[in-house]
């Protein structure tokens, strides 16, 4: 290093020369100006005097500096000046590799939550009212399907009629005489062997006749054979339940992608306000800066004036993101189903986000992925059912029967219980519909015009997913270049705004060049924010368009 600075011997007092000729010819410039506007305005007080005391000091300092001429001494003031600017612009030199800042904590609220995405896609699928309602609608079609297809089980009944008379008719009764029955008919007089009137036989018989009080239970078992409408029930069970499986399959994706898309917006915003907490920062050092220089009648009055209305517009963007970033968590809880009242705060790893944001943009569209294709298909595959069961109602209804009968009779209903009179039987039912008023040809015809729909349904949905596949795949590419030159204007700007900062407080340039450069500095800061966010967000478009997104 010390023989590097003896061989830029000559070249180091060159450079001290100019420069010192430079600063020299600037305060002269300053100082004529300074006297012409004194002459010009008249005002000549303690403030002006003060000034141009000060002003014609530092011109005379600087020129008693330019008239050393002693070598030595112009190579240690410039090593050290040299040596001062290298340690100030290592110590001052932002990084421009560092992406985020990271957020500042509540600490006094300890019992705040610390979500990640993963995290708030997690507690989406368990909590959020959608999901819950979708996963019931699954449980809701198997037990559809358990009430259509009971019809196959046997169906067992059970009633009975209790009655009292309280009048009715004595002709034709019968009463029981153990071995002898007697018959009352419509001729008088009694005959014995055979003759109408009394009869008397050498066997026992029982006979019955009408009672006041019945009490008749009847045992009802039937059992279906063939049904058309059993057999439409039976083959569309499994359709049903895939479908009811879609629409949860669908309101996750959606959950997947709203509650993702809705996270980047919280984190862009909270980004934002730090990026403007830094600019607020910065402008604020150049609003004291400037106006001591002012003070100092080194700057005019306007610089002042212009930091302040700079540091004021920031000041109100800083404040307008953090009341932005209110309604954002709102959306996020609301499609999280996190309960309102409670808080939390956002986390994520930079570097795993980084990593996260590419995508192979050369993998081909598979229309067979996207859950909309699926549930057209199961459509398709149910109305095709339906079709199928009007094609073949025309067959017959069978069925097996079985009854029993159980019947309790007596004059007094203390004795109703006493004898029963069971009868039993077993038998087939067939129904065959033989015109039903074109009923069933109507149905058919509907059903079919409905299949076709459902077909142009499913041509329309391929164009649909073709065409939201190809915005989504052009958006997230023409983004993430734009992403890439935004992140090199950041670096940029920031090396940029160093220079001139250095350039103004040396005197070199106006402050104009500062607010300038400033201006570029947030703009980009911001732009590259907005940018990568938008980035990730077309990212989930693409891979929804795809069908790729994992819950």
């Amino acid at each position: 290093m010390i023989l590097f600075i003896l061989l830029s011997n000559n070249l180091i007092s060159i450079v001290y020369y100019c420069a010192l000729n430079n600063i020299v010819t600037y305060y002269n410039q300053v100082f004529y100006h300074f006297c012409k506007q004194l002459r010009f305005t008249g005002v000549y007080n303690n403030t002006t005097k003060y000034r141009y005391a000060i002003m014609k000091y530092r011109l005379f300092c600087f020129t008693r500096l330019n008239d050393f001429t002693s070598f030595l001494t112009r190579r240690v003031l410039l090593i050290a000046c040299f040596s001062f600017v290298i340690i100030n612009s290592f110590a001052q030199t932002p990084d421009t590799n560092k992406l985020f800042v990271p957020i500042a904590r509540d600490t006094a609220n300890k019992a705040a939550d610390y979500f990640t995405i993963k995290q708030c896609i997690d507690y989406a699928l368990q909590h959020e009212p959608y999901i819950n309602k979708a996963l019931i609608g699954v449980d809701v079609a198997h037990a559809t399907n358990a009430i259509n297809l009971s019809g196959w089980l046997p169906q067992v009944n059970a009633d009975g009629d209790l009655v009292h008379y309280i009048q009715q008719s004595s002709n034709g009764t019968t009463v029981p005489t153990g071995g002898t029955t007697t018959t009352t008919g419509g001729t008088s007089g009694t005959t014995t062997g055979g003759t109408t009137g009394t009869t008397t036989g050498t066997s026992a018989t029982t006979t019955r006749t009408t009672y006041g009080n019945t009490f008749v239970p009847e045992l009802q078992v039937s059992q279906a054979i063939f049904s058309p409408s059993l057999l439409y029930a039976s083959k569309s069970a499994p359709f049903y339940i895939q479908q009811a499986q879609q629409v949860s399959d669908s309101t996750k994706i959606f959950i997947v992608s709203t509650v993702s898309k809705s996270f980047y917006n919280v984190l862009l915003t909270l980004e934002q306000i730090n990026v403007l907490k830094e600019d607020t920062a910065r402008l604020g050092r150049s609003l004291r800066d400037s106006y001591h220089q002012y003070v100092g009648g080194i700057v005019d009055e306007t610089d002042y004036e212009e930091a302040e209305i700079s540091l004021n517009n920031s000041k109100a963007q800083l404040k307008q993101a953090n009341e932005n970033v209110v309604p954002e968590y709102a959306t996020l809880k609301q499609y999280m189903g996190y309960p309102p009242g409670k808080q939390f705060d956002v986390n994520f790893d930079t570097l795993q986000m980084m990593r996260d944001i590419r995508v192979d943009t050369a993998q081909q569209l598979d229309y067979e992925k996207r859950i909309e294709v699926q549930q057209v298909k199961t459509q398709i595959a149910l109305q095709n059912q339906l079709v199928n069961y009007y094609r073949t109602s025309f067959l017959p209804t069978v069925s097996a029967f079985f009854n029993y009968d159980l019947d309790f009779e007596s004059n007094r209903a203390s004795d109703l219980f006493n004898s029963s009179y069971p009868t039993s039987l077993i038998g087939l039912s067939v129904s065959i519909p033989i015109f039903t008023g074109f009923y069933r040809t109507n149905n058919l015809r509907k059903a079919r015009l409905q299949e076709r729909q459902l077909d142009w349904d499913a041509v329309d949905l391929k164009s649909q997913i073709y065409s939201q596949y190809t915005s989504a795949l052009a958006n997230y590419k023409g983004n993430f270049y734009n992403l890439e030159l935004l992140q090199k204007n950041v670096t940029l700007a920031k090396r940029v705004y160093f220079v001139v900062q250095l350039q103004y407080k040396q005197g070199i340039v106006a402050y104009l060049n500062v607010i300038t450069a400033e201006s570029n500095l947030i703009s980009s800061e911001i732009s590259y924010l907005n940018a990568l966010f938008t980035v990730l967000s077309n990212k989930i478009d693409l891979e929804k368009s795809m069908g790729t997104i994992t819950y």
